[in-house]
């Protein structure tokens, strides 16, 4: 079964009740198996435009190395590297343009990256966007927050129910582009035949706690463009204090790479 018969997606994103315009980013291609999601911080504008960056060259460079002319068998044997220099370089070029235009300095975004290739989820993120994953009735938290709050709960300093309502929230330890170099976390995680990955921003899982996120999908497992809708409506509903966005990826079947895979790809995406 190709990528595209073995996944669905559906996105969507949303400003919020409050802010009045989306600084958040996403991208999504089931037949390239990438998802990328960016919540960009920031002055005037600035955000969307860190956060558009991250979403622009991280999807265009994918596009061409597995799809392109130079797609290259030894290049994609080694994801894990291949997805850490792509996103390297990607906060390399929105810290050089903060630093060379002022209208944009400061600017910054989260990050979360989703790869699914032979039967895999090659998974990469930098701030408190996250990751989830339902598999039958369980939904499990598979990226952890790089936030001033998770270090608080790491040391066991607060509570989580005490972190429900903390006004640190919002405070990340790392994002893409505020520094020349950034730390990026990458693991590689099993999917099985009707797994569920769920990829949002922070004004989701702000709104939401975990059992009335697993409730929504749950509720509405048969159509993922709804199911989507509703995280969104729901998060709205529970206050929407900040930009909602959701990338639903629903895994179908098995999507093992046979040999020659990049080739065969490339023909199946003419």
């Amino acid at each position: 079964m190709n990528l595209l018969d073995a996944l669905d997606v559906a996105v969507c994103s949303d400003p919020g009740v409050i802010r009045s315009h989306n600084e958040d980013a996403v991208f999504a291609d089931a037949g390239l198996g990438i998802a990328i999601l960016a919540d960009g911080m920031g002055g005037y504008n600035a955000g969307e435009v860190a956060s558009g960056m991250a979403t622009t060259l991280l999807s265009t460079s994918f596009s061409r190395l597995l799809t392109g002319p130079g797609a290259d068998e030894e290049v994609l044997a080694h994801p894990e590297q291949l997805i850490n220099d792509e996103i390297c370089g990607t906060n390399a070029a929105i810290f050089n343009a903060s630093q060379s235009q002022p209208q944009y300095s400061g600017m910054g975004t989260t990050l979360v990256f989703a790869w699914f290739l032979d039967n895999r989820l090659y998974l990469a993120h930098v701030g408190d966007s996250r990751v989830y994953r339902l598999r039958a009735e369980d939904l499990r938290q598979l990226t952890k927050d790089h936030s001033l709050l998770q270090e608080q709960i790491d040391s066991g300093m607060i509570s989580l129910e005490e972190a429900r309502f903390s006004a640190n929230k919002n405070l990340v330890t790392r994002a893409l582009g505020i520094e020349p170099e950034v730390d990026v976390e990458i693991g590689v995680h099993d999917v099985l035949p009707g797994d569920l990955l769920l990829l949002c921003s922070d004004g989701l899982n702000d709104m939401l706690v975990d059992d009335e996120i697993a409730e929504v999908l749950l509720d509405h497992d048969r159509d993922l463009a709804l199911a989507a809708t509703q995280l969104v409506e729901r998060a709205n509903e529970n206050g929407g204090r900040d930009n909602v966005s959701v990338i639903l990826v629903r895994v179908r079947g098995d999507y093992a790479a046979p040999s020659g895979w990049w080739q065969k790809l490339l023909a199946k995406l003419k």
